[in-house]
């Protein structure tokens, strides 16, 4: 075991292939060790294959005449502007530079708290785990006390599964897993048909009471909130008014202890 604990930064790096050798292998190790924490890791990898699918028609567009060297070379040599207009303009380079930079920065790193954490957290178990059609849940609904028992020690909360039969949706089983912000529990649902939800809950050390918000990753839709310390979040490919009125009733059973 390494001396020096594996963390999310570690985790990046191992995805974008920067760790020096003796650092990858450490963190290989601890992901043979740590399932839930490799599932997670692959997410990564997915959502950096995608970005960078997204922004490769980008870097292929040809260079666009105002940026060519002669171009630019021409300009110089003809009237010179003031050293103060200069600086002004260099400023203010700077100034749009960073804002946009933080923009981005804020659409592709994952939120670091709050529901909208949870929500990411509930995205990336949904991607992970839904199409799997071999072992999609560690703990089956035949053995729903089983994991009630083991999640509630765990989350050290009382943990009520929903119902969600009157929306046309089966409990299939649920698991246990590592998020950056401690243990969750994970609930699956089928409609015998193909389509699968998730519910994810775990402790909220921030936004402890917090309304429904609405989130959304591709054509995965979901609602994510909180109530007294506990945040949930319920994640699909359903119509965004077709999971609200669902995520309503899970809701409203948590709140009813059903």
């Amino acid at each position: 075991m390494t001396d020096h604990p594996i963390t999310e930064d570690d985790l990046h790096g191992y995805v974008d292939g920067v760790l020096d050798g003796a650092r990858g292998a450490e963190v290989a190790a601890y992901l043979q060790d740590h399932p839930d924490v490799a599932a997670r890791t692959v997410s990564y990898a997915k959502q950096r294959e995608t970005l960078r699918a997204s922004l490769a028609p980008i870097a292929e567009e040809p260079i666009p005449l105002r940026l060519n060297i002669g171009r630019i070379i021409e300009a110089r040599r003809g009237p010179r502007i003031s050293k103060w207009v200069a600086s002004l303009a260099a400023a203010l380079l700077i100034l749009i530079g960073g804002a946009a930079g933080w923009s981005l920065r804020s659409a592709v790193q994952p939120a670091s708290e709050g529901v909208l954490a949870l929500a990411q957290e509930a995205g990336d178990s949904y991607s992970v785990y839904a199409p799997d059609r071999v072992r999609p849940v560690e703990i089956r609904a035949s053995e729903a006390k089983e994991l009630v028992n083991w999640a509630s020690q765990r989350l050290q909360r009382s943990i009520t599964v929903p119902d969600l039969a009157s929306s046309g949706y089966r409990f299939m089983g649920g698991r246990l897993l590592s998020t950056p912000h401690g243990p969750a529990v994970m609930f699956m649902y089928d409609d015998d048909r193909g389509t699968r939800l998730v519910v994810l809950t775990r402790a909220m050390t921030v936004d402890q009471n917090m309304p429904m918000v609405p989130h959304a990753r591709g054509a995965v839709n979901g609602f994510a909130w909180a109530d007294n310390g506990v945040g949930y979040s319920l994640v699909g490919p359903a119509a965004p008014d077709v999971l609200h009125s669902i995520a309503d009733t899970v809701r409203d059973q948590v709140k009813r202890g059903i």
